[in-house]
């Protein structure tokens, strides 16, 4: 079978995918060939597009081999075993993806134009590319849609090799082949037109895409609320934000010298939000009492403050997440670790002091995600200690370049990035627990 160009693969391979229709899938063109064939495959599905950007790790003597694949939130992909082949030791892998991330983010904000990652939690993934030679890319592709919270995960392709046809068909839940032809030396020689797909034609078709076949994001306006704490004698300000159909609620505890105003902690909170995780920022001090900078590092009542709120935010009926930034992510650990809080279903700390709740840190259940700039060396050496603390779920992440309050360009995106994908993958167990 021959295909004129992409766009007429793209067209015979959505006939062959009409069946998804009913899963209301997210379509994931690979950049840049897999795009125009992906778009064809998202308007017959009348789904959304977004692109699935993947950079391969390669072993520093020798590129061309991969021993693992990096994609958008922090998900990593790793071949241990080639990893031991290679000798490629933590050194290795960590300068390796340094230098992978800051090229995975340059392709995010070209290709997106600024859009937020369409989250894939709950969805049906529909990877897409314009042919398969060795089945290496769609594979890290494919892992690194479930790594992102995919319910299911469907590779679909014009044509491939045989031999990666039957090694990917063990890897997905679907696998959807126009043509395996036995005598296959290279994706191109089945197609009348394979001219290059330039960024121009990418950022093209995903703008186009993102009109009337883009999902809707239907957040409700932000809600200005009072929180009784203290036994009732102390007024809070907060703001909470549901989204319709959210399947949970982030409560913010700001850190030293910050309040519910916190541009950054906006900045989180609306990227949450279009992930479609309700939200409230609140002031976990009056304005007198924050005058008093001894308050500020009063973990144990600020943790006080953050359970009875909590108890509150119950009513909206679905799990509740803690992102914590700096003295604050002391307080949500606390609390987190408090039998009166209840069930936590996830917490992130952005720069956090989590050494100042060192002696709790042990009774933290929750799923914890420490995140710090790498430039923030006193901090990260805190969050070290503080993470060999834990014996709940957790991990580490450090974002390169970045100092204390994340400012550098992209830094902030991708901490948005690490907790939206770190508290959905970690919602959908917490609310079968409580069904």
């Amino acid at each position: 079978m021959r295909f004129d160009n992409r766009a007429d693969a793209g067209r015979r391979l959505a006939q062959r995918l009409t069946h998804l229709r009913s899963e209301h899938p997210v379509v994931l063109g690979l950049p840049r060939g897999g795009v125009p064939v992906a778009y064809e495959v998202a308007r017959e599905l009348d789904a959304p597009l977004d692109v699935i950007i993947v950079r391969k790790l390669g072993v520093p003597y020798h590129r061309e081999l991969g021993f693992g694949a990096l994609g958008e939130g922090g998900v990593r992909v790793v071949r241990d075993d080639i990893m031991r082949m290679s000798r490629v030791n933590e050194h290795d892998l960590a300068e390796v993806q340094h230098g992978e991330e800051a090229q995975l983010r340059r392709q995010a904000e070209r290709f997106r134009g600024g859009r937020p990652r369409i989250p894939l939690k709950g969805h049906t993934a529909v990877v897409v590319d314009d042919g398969v030679a060795t089945g290496s890319t769609a594979s890290a592709a494919c892992k690194v849609a479930r790594a992102q919270g995919a319910d299911r995960v469907v590779l679909a392709v014009p044509v491939a090799s045989p031999d990666a046809a039957e090694e990917l068909r063990h890897e997905v839940d679907e696998l959807v082949c126009l043509s395996t032809p036995a005598l296959f030396s290279a994706v191109g020689e089945w197609y009348r037109d394979f001219s290059q797909t330039e960024d121009e034609q990418v950022i093209e078709l995903l703008r186009r895409s993102a009109g009337p076949t883009a999902p809707a994001t239907h957040i409700h306006s932000t809600a200005p609320v009072d929180l009784a704490v203290d036994d009732r004698t102390v007024a809070l300000q907060g703001d909470l934000t549901m989204p319709a159909g959210a399947v949970g609620v982030v409560a913010f505890a700001h850190g030293s010298g910050s309040s519910r105003h916190s541009p950054r902690n906006r900045a989180v909170a609306e990227a949450l939000n279009h992930a479609g995780l309700g939200t409230l920022l609140f002031d976990l001090l009056t304005p007198r009492e924050a005058a008093d900078r001894a308050n500020v590092f009063a973990v144990e009542p600020l943790a006080r403050r953050l359970a009875e709120v909590t108890v509150w935010l119950r009513k909206e009926a679905v799990p509740v997440c803690y992102f914590g930034a700096s003295t604050g992510a002391a307080a949500a650990l606390w609390a987190a670790a408090g039998v009166h809080t209840g069930e936590i279903a996830a917490v992130v700390s952005r720069g956090g002091r989590p050494d100042l709740a060192m002696d709790r840190l042990p009774d933290v259940t929750a799923p914890t995600l420490l995140v710090v700039g790498g430039r923030d060396e006193t901090v990260l050496d805190l969050n070290r200690q503080a993470a060999a603390r834990l014996r709940c779920e957790h991990r580490l992440d450090v974002v390169p370049g970045a100092t204390h309050l994340f400012e550098e360009p992209g830094a902030l995106e991708t901490v948005s990035d690490l907790a939206c994908d770190w508290f959905l993958a970690h919602l959908a167990p917490a609310a079968a627990a409580a069904s």
